[in-house]
């Protein structure tokens, strides 16, 4: 009878053990980061966030974007403050995005946005396609 526990037990582990081991195979070789956001002020702790991130990965250290969706987007033109950030962005390699979706849901023509920025048509689905390609993925 403890035999047969422990075959059991013994078979438990190595199936559900293996399913563990092959998810921590499916990331990728350097670390991705995405920030889904609905807050421009968020540019600021994410900048922060990527450089320590960027610091602790040393060499495993990969891309690092920010998404900006939402109303928020009425507040991107001509915001001098905004677009220092986007210019350490820049500067620390970070990609920031803003949805084209919020974009012409608040009338905001795509020209208005500062250089820096990049549209993607929608930033929602642009963020699940970065998670499925193993980007660690959160969303403030």
């Amino acid at each position: 009878m403890k035999n047969l526990f422990l075959i059991i037990t013994a078979q438990f582990l190595l199936l559900f053990g293996s399913t563990q081991i092959q998810a921590q195979n499916f990331n990728p070789e350097k670390n991705n980061y995405l920030v889904l956001s609905k807050n421009i002020q968020q540019l600021k702790p994410v900048l922060l966030t990527a450089n320590q991130l960027a610091k602790e990965d040393d060499k495993n250290y990969g891309d690092f974007y920010m998404i900006i969706c939402g109303k928020t987007v009425n507040d991107i033109a001509n915001n001098t403050a905004f677009n220092k950030l986007l210019q350490q962005a820049k500067t620390q390699n970070v990609k920031v995005f803003v949805c084209g979706i919020s974009l012409n849901k608040f009338n905001i023509n795509p020209n208005q946005m500062p250089n820096h920025l990049e549209v993607t048509d929608n930033g929602i689905l642009y963020g699940f396609q970065l998670t499925k390609k193993g980007f660690i993925t959160l969303t403030i």
